[in-house]
């Protein structure tokens, strides 16, 4: 093929038709996949936390691909043998130089079993705790949130001290699945226990702060009743986990200094800091009401030694 009396290598009549050919298939995927997307969005509405609209999009996403790759292949390799001899240096070529893009895209098709997390899930993977709003064929992308005290020194760090969303969005590569374990808040049973801790004096009323620390319990969070029997039988049946104390509970820990009394009880994944607050709240005003306090880590001086002040000899005049 000549342009301006420039002769391109490679380049003929039946390349431009296919290259032609090329352009107008892909134009017309990417069309198809347009609207099948609206489509999904005006039938099951567009929220995109929906776990319906998620998989019919990832569906889509897996159809209009899969088309594409065949339609590209039969316009380009018309020829069994060549298809056959490309495909091989390819597939070579792909398992030595992008060995991590390989991993993350056999990571999509297992994460798409739906054993692992879905969209909309809490999860923590490859150091990012946060919900699943996104799944592509290389990448995850997660709404990161916070982290308890206790885990704030965990990499990389965060400045909100509790499980809310700080505002970053994170994308993970799929191929961590295979690398590191995956932590699933919400799958197959979407609450979680959690705990708060009072160190009280041995000489305060141990039973009354008992009370209220249940009565906080029972007002705020879940138990057996309000989680209901569906949830509890299908993590039975599924996992065969038998003896779940899903009841408020009160534990008792000795140590040097306090009492430490620890409420044991079970949430739902999403909105825990708010429930905390509120059971926080109603402990802090019955203490206040029944004069008990919060023991710290104080010293009391029960005396001093005999002090002796003496006098030194005075100068002696020049």
């Amino acid at each position: 093929m000549e342009f301006f009396g420039i002769k391109f290598v490679g380049i003929n009549p039946e390349n431009g038709q296919k290259l032609l050919l090329t352009v107008g298939i892909i134009v017309a995927i990417t069309l198809l996949r347009l609207f099948l997307r609206w489509l999904t969005n005006l039938v099951l509405g567009g929220n995109p936390q929906s776990r319906a609209r998620f998989w019919t999009r990832q569906g889509i996403t897996l159809f209009t691909a899969l088309v594409l790759t065949l339609g590209i292949l039969s316009i380009w390799f018309d020829d069994p043998t060549r298809l056959t001899t490309a495909m091989g240096l390819v597939t070579a070529g792909l398992a030595f130089a992008l060995q991590k893009v390989v991993s993350s895209f056999a990571g999509y098709f297992v994460i798409l079993r739906g054993k692992n997390f879905s969209v909309g899930d809490r999860i923590s993977m490859g150091g990012v705790r946060g919900d699943v709003i996104a799944l592509g064929f290389i990448q995850t992308t997660i709404m990161e949130m916070g982290q308890p005290p206790a885990v704030q020194s965990a990499d990389p760090a965060v400045w909100v001290k509790s499980r809310q969303f700080t505002g970053r969005i994170v994308t993970v590569a799929n191929a961590k699945i295979f690398d590191e374990p995956i932590y699933n808040y919400t799958r197959d049973f979407p609450y979680i226990w959690d705990e708060i801790t009072l160190p009280i004096a041995y000489t305060d009323d141990r039973s009354r702060v008992e009370t209220i620390l249940l009565d906080a319990a029972h007002t705020h969070v879940l138990n057996a009743e309000k989680v209901g029997a569906v949830e509890i039988a299908r993590l039975r049946r599924t996992y065969g986990l038998e003896g779940l104390d899903l009841d408020p509970t009160v534990y008792y820990r000795i140590t040097d200094n306090w009492l430490e009394m620890t409420v044991r009880f079970v949430a739902d994944a999403h909105g825990i800091r708010t429930l905390k607050d509120r059971m926080s709240r109603d402990i802090l005003a019955a203490l206040d009401a029944a004069k008990i306090g919060i023991a710290s880590a104080t010293y009391d001086i029960v005396g001093f030694p005999p002090i002796r002040i003496e006098q030194g000899a005075a100068p002696v005049a020049g």
